[in-house]
């Protein structure tokens, strides 16, 4: 279903003017892909959309940006060593038509992974999302059956409430516990040999990492 003229008549020419809010805005009307996509590519936030609903979604915090940026390297570390690719959040990611998700950190074991290319992502290897004050459930319950979905193997949730990280892989189409990392131990990969990240450093990453 393309979007209907009306609903486009009722979005912003700058989308970037909307009021940055605590909580998700839905734009009216609804999408398809094609829409979707060129949206996405042209306006400098975060948007995802739910069977053809597009929401615009709350700016990340400081503190969220920041330990975004030290697992980042983190994982760029481990590149350098075993190969690999990892990028940040804003890359629209396909879990099925009319659904599309941008998940905070995506990582491929192959740089040259063929789902790389192309205006969106159609699939990656593992997934991080940290989860924001007024989305805990998008991250926790909907992102998880989302990636899922997506046959993603490994899904990682970083919960600064508890000073813990998740980390989820894919079993029988459903994702499954592999640990619950809290300070003083590392988070482990389950499906990525040799990946890990300090809880520590990750929950104290300062400014700069």
């Amino acid at each position: 279903m393309s979007v209907a003229p009306t609903a486009l008549a009722e979005v912003p020419d700058d989308i970037c003017s909307l009021p940055l809010m605590d909580v998700p805005c839905r734009l009216p009307g609804k999408w398809d892909d094609e829409a979707y996509l060129t949206l996405a590519e042209s306006v400098r936030r975060l948007v995802e959309m739910t069977d053809g609903v597009v929401e615009v979604l709350p700016p990340p915090t400081i503190d969220h940006q920041h330990m975004l940026g030290w697992l980042f390297e983190a994982f760029r570390r481990h590149i350098a060593d075993a190969g690999g690719m990892v990028v940040f959040s804003p890359v629209p990611l396909r879990i099925r038509e009319r659904n599309y998700r941008e998940p905070d950190l995506i990582f491929w074991r192959n740089a040259n992974d063929p789902r790389l290319e192309g205006t969106y992502l159609d699939g990656a290897d593992l997934v991080v999302e940290v989860v924001s004050p007024s989305g805990a459930k998008r991250d926790l319950v909907d992102k998880r059956l989302d990636y899922a979905e997506a046959a993603i193997p490994e899904y990682w949730i970083v919960d600064p409430r508890y000073e813990t990280v998740t980390v989820l892989t894919l079993a029988g189409g459903e994702y499954a516990e592999a640990g619950v990392f809290a300070r003083g131990t590392d988070a482990v990969s389950s499906f990525v040999p040799d990946l890990r990240a300090s809880v520590d450093d990750l929950f104290d990453a300062p400014s700069g990492y």
